[in-house]
């Protein structure tokens, strides 16, 4: 029996065993890369510095055109394909799980996903150095330290690519109660959203009601906690219509649902279409 297509993972190639790769990429040595014009998952962190060029990226159903300087993060987790490349400048970072520290980690996992953000000169000037330093490590392969050197150099460009991610958000200390849970139950949806369905699920990690976890988010969202549960599961639903061949039921029942019928119903409330229709009308 034929394996099933499923989203496409492109994994860190072999030959960066350490779990790192970076480059810098110029008009001249860019090259259209088919699969990366096909929709795809990383299991890794990628992050990017477009310097100059266009570029049009889908990303989970959202079309995003730069035509700036922008930084751009995919955590592992997002499906996305190049659309248009022209004339691109740009470095690119790669980091598996296990290279990044774990505060860094859990920054990155509390404010994905994160939209490309131009940055201006300042920013541009200092982001550009620490790549090109990242760049010159990398070549740097018989330097007695270079596990060490290559990983903390990288880290030290992650942390500043944070930092000015974090300048456009609210720091925890300054966050209302109401958003403090508001961010927990979003990073915990993240987490559990194929196994914990109902609210009283999320309530219980943080011991709270139902209610009060329904007056948090629906005051910062405007929605209540059984809407984002839904929205969060039909999101991955449509992406494994979309870029698989999987059935309705073989999604279903991966998503954590043993009664295909109410799935199907979910999906046809929350979309206006049933799965079928959503996916003969995506693939036209």
């Amino acid at each position: 029996m034929p394996l099933k297509k499923d989203i496409p993972v492109r994994t860190l190639p072999k030959e960066f065993g350490n779990g790192i790769a970076i480059a810098k990429v110029s008009p001249d040595s860019f090259w259209e890369d088919e699969e990366t014009m096909q929709a795809h998952r990383h299991d890794y962190h990628f992050f990017v510095l477009q310097k100059s060029g266009v570029t049009v990226m889908e990303v989970d159903f959202k079309q995003y055109r730069t035509d700036k300087p922008t930084i751009h993060y995919q955590s592992p987790n997002q499906v996305h394909r190049a659309l248009k490349v022209e004339n691109i400048e740009m470095f690119m970072l790669i980091m598996s799980n296990e290279n990044i520290p774990a505060d860094y980690l859990n920054i990155l996992q509390s404010i994905s996903p994160l939209e490309p953000l131009e940055i201006g000169p300042e920013d541009l000037e200092i982001i550009e150095k620490s790549y090109n330093l990242c760049v010159e490590l990398y070549e740097r392969t018989t330097d007695k330290l270079y596990p060490s050197l290559l990983r903390d150099s990288c880290n030290a460009l992650i942390g500043l690519l944070i930092s000015i991610h974090l300048k456009y958000t609210k720091s925890a200390d300054s966050l209302s109660r109401f958003e403090r849970i508001n961010k927990a139950f979003f990073l915990a949806l993240e987490q559990n959203f194929q196994t914990l369905k109902r609210p009283a699920d999320y309530a219980t990690k943080f011991n709270i009601s139902v209610s009060y976890l329904n007056e948090c988010v629906k005051n910062v969202t405007g929605f209540s906690v059984s809407y984002h549960i839904q929205q969060r599961v039909i999101l991955e639903a449509k992406r494994l219509l979309y870029h698989s061949d999987k059935s309705v039921k073989e999604i279903a029942f991966e998503l954590g649902y043993e009664d295909y019928p109410y799935f199907s119903r979910l999906f046809t409330k929350i979309c206006g279409m049933s799965a079928k229709m959503f996916r003969s009308k995506n693939h036209d």
